[in-house]
């Protein structure tokens, strides 16, 4: 399965261990097939919906194509890679979580044929249901599932048309977001090309990387891949806080920390002048789009955790690094307002970087993450212009003595484990202004 090369530096005679076919059914999981499993069992198993869903939704543009053809070609795919029919399970005779390649059957993966989804709220209903369903049974290796949707009552000729859809979903035990192209690629040519049969033993499958991991991770030698790895990241996260908990949004720490599997992402689109001022700007000082948007989205985290300069962004990385792992499938390694904010707040961060040649010269602290419209509220409250008038009856501190009174034990301020009460927020303040009205003088600096 290995093929142990000798390094040419001459320093060195450490063997090399490179990925190869080994033709094996049954092998020990990967790292990220362990972690999947364990999670999903230890927290989602007892869960009416699935929080590890990798939704491929693929609409018809023009042209027509059979159900049938669909399927066969899914079929090839699934025969191809055999991660797509590989089964994890725990085996309790050597306490290890393995991955069984299971035979090639109609029922290892689920496909539905759906019509009459015309309007955008069935659409947006459907896709949901595709995204958190339980369609899969990983201990049997039943990983993928494909969905054909015609939506149009009057189609009745067993073909997708225009504006038709087919959706993939695929567990994430099975898939990670370098797979995409993979899997679409190897599709495509399924589709096309009846007679592309290349044979999965002269292949490298999921389960060789598994093994190709397993070897890394045993060689003990100093100048190993995994051992350099090590190193790196040693020296790298050295002194880093892991156990510091930063809060991003208020009340972050007031959950339960229970597992719901409920999630929220958005997206949002940057100004063109401002994305061709990045692109300048990246041109100019040789670096690149993805180290330009790291270094704002630092600095985002930077004025959002009150200047920590101690912080760890994941992102997804490019972990196809050899050819080899190129076109493998695989895992190779209330919260909707809370993250709109936060989205808004970065690009507002990324419009002050970008909207002025000169403003990204000065200091990080001279940044806001306080939006236009918090801004025209702070300079509101903050007016004291008797002359204008304003919508309010009544002025700040009024208002907040009457929310105290209406509801005296709920939460008015929160600081990483402390809170107030309202009622203990007013009584504090009673203290303080009778503190300054006795002890503070004019003109004294407080």
């Amino acid at each position: 399965m290995f093929l142990n090369k000798k390094q040419t530096a001459a320093t060195s005679d450490h063997e090399v261990q490179q990925l190869m076919v080994s033709g094996r059914t049954k092998a020990i999981a990967s790292s990220a097939q362990q972690r999947i499993y364990m999670h999903e069992n230890r927290y989602y198993s007892g869960s009416d919906f699935s929080v590890y869903n990798y939704l491929i939704p693929l609409t018809m543009k023009r042209g027509s194509v059979s159900i049938e053809l669909i399927r066969l070609s899914l079929a090839t795919v699934i025969q191809q890679h055999t991660v797509l029919r590989t089964a994890i399970r725990f085996n309790p005779m050597n306490n290890l979580i393995e991955q069984y390649i299971q035979p090639f059957t109609n029922d290892i993966y689920s496909f539905q044929h759906s019509g009459g989804v015309s309007t955008l709220e069935q659409l947006d209903r459907l896709l949901t249901n595709e995204s958190v369903g339980k369609y899969f049974d990983v201990e049997n290796g039943k990983v993928l599932r494909c969905h054909v949707v015609q939506r149009f009552p009057d189609n009745h000729d067993g073909s997708l048309h225009e504006g038709d859809l087919i959706i993939f979903v695929i567990h994430y035990i099975a898939f990670d977001l370098s797979s995409y192209k993979p899997f679409l690629k190897a599709f495509e040519r399924a589709c096309w090309a009846n007679e592309y049969q290349q044979s999965v033993l002269t292949i490298p499958q999921y389960i060789d990387f598994a093994l190709y991991e397993q070897a890394l991770l045993a060689d003990t030698s100093a100048e190993s891949k995994m051992n350099k790895a090590r190193r790196f990241w040693a020296n790298l996260m050295h002194g880093y806080d892991w156990d510091k908990i930063r809060h991003l949004v208020p009340n972050e720490d007031r959950t339960d920390r229970h597992h719901s599997g409920h999630g929220y992402s958005t997206a949002f689109t940057i100004n063109q002048d401002v994305v061709d001022s990045m692109m300048l700007f990246a041109s100019t000082n040789n670096v690149t789009m993805f180290s330009l948007s790291l270094a704002c989205y630092y600095t985002f985290l930077f004025k959002l955790t009150n200047h920590d300069d101690d912080l760890c962004v994941v992102s997804s990385a490019a972990n196809r690094s050899g050819k080899e792992l190129e076109d493998m499938i695989g895992d190779i390694f209330k919260y909707q307002d809370d993250v709109d904010l936060l989205a808004n707040r970065f690009q507002h961060i990324l419009t002050q970087l970008f909207s002025s040649s000169s403003i990204i010269h000065q200091p990080i602290y001279k940044l806001s993450i306080v939006l236009p419209t918090e801004q025209e509220f702070i300079h509101q409250m903050n007016n004291t212009d008797i002359s204008t008038s304003y919508s309010w009856p009544n002025t700040v501190h009024e208002c907040f003595v009457q929310q105290a009174q209406l509801y005296p034990q709920k939460l008015a301020l929160e600081l990483d484990e402390q809170s107030l009460t309202y009622s203990e927020l007013l009584y504090s303040v009673y203290c303080l202004t009778n503190y300054l009205i006795d002890k503070i003088q004019p003109n004294e600096i407080i």
